[in-house]
């Protein structure tokens, strides 16, 4: 997957032609109509790229840009708008977006912005599932609540995040983590206990290992 992006747009022809040559291009994709389903989905689980119109149903794409780089700011934001003139891209340009284009647009040129304004670019910022962390600081959060994790219950967290959703063995767990294979569980079972009584929901797989999401 190339990266996450997430459509604010309450066109749905436009959302449907977005959607297409983005999974087409290696992108995973969501679009939202409003800002309500928005906020609630990145709060969830941010994306690597906003696109936001600026005219919505309920309230301004503008207002959507300065909450995302207030609260998220490694979060490329591009505009989509039908307003094109001038000091409506230096409007938003002057709010916090990392690009703006004026509808209609190519959507050759909607990719390549997004390719270009991701090159280069490795946020230390991982999320699944509620569950957000900084590989910088080595901090976490779930539902936006800070998570108090020692060294190795962060390490345990990061791989089950970045593998959100597959089945994990104890082996390779015990491995990546503690250096040694075939060795006792124990450990590991208290890990996962422990981030279990954080709220963290993770599966037991039953003679294989452990699953998160």
């Amino acid at each position: 997957m190339k990266g996450r992006v997430y459509l604010l747009e309450d066109d749905s022809s436009i959302c449907s032609l977005v959607k297409v040559a983005l999974e087409m291009s290696g992108f995973e994709f969501k679009s939202f109509c409003n800002i309500a389903s928005f906020y609630s989905a990145i709060t969830y689980e941010r994306p690597d790229v906003a696109l936001l119109d600026i005219m919505l149903p309920d309230g301004s794409g503008l207002d959507v840009l300065q909450c995302i780089k207030q609260k998220y700011p490694f979060v490329v934001c591009i505009m989509l708008s039908a307003l094109g003139k001038e000091e409506d891209k230096v409007n938003g340009l002057n709010l916090g977006a990392d690009d703006y284009i004026s509808k209609p647009f190519s959507i050759l040129e909607l990719t390549a912005r997004i390719n270009a304004r991701l090159r280069g670019k490795m946020s230390p910022i991982i999320s699944a599932n509620g569950v957000t962390l900084n590989i910088e600081t080595m901090s976490g959060e779930y539902n936006g609540q800070k998570l108090p994790l020692n060294k190795k219950e962060f390490e345990l967290l990061k791989i089950f995040v970045e593998n959100a959703g597959k089945v994990l063995s104890r082996d390779r767990l015990l491995t990546q983590i503690w250096g040694y294979e075939g060795g006792e569980t124990r450990t590991l079972d208290n890990h996962v206990a422990r981030l279990r009584k954080l709220g963290i929901s993770i599966d037991t797989i039953f003679g294989v290992g452990y699953r998160f999401g």
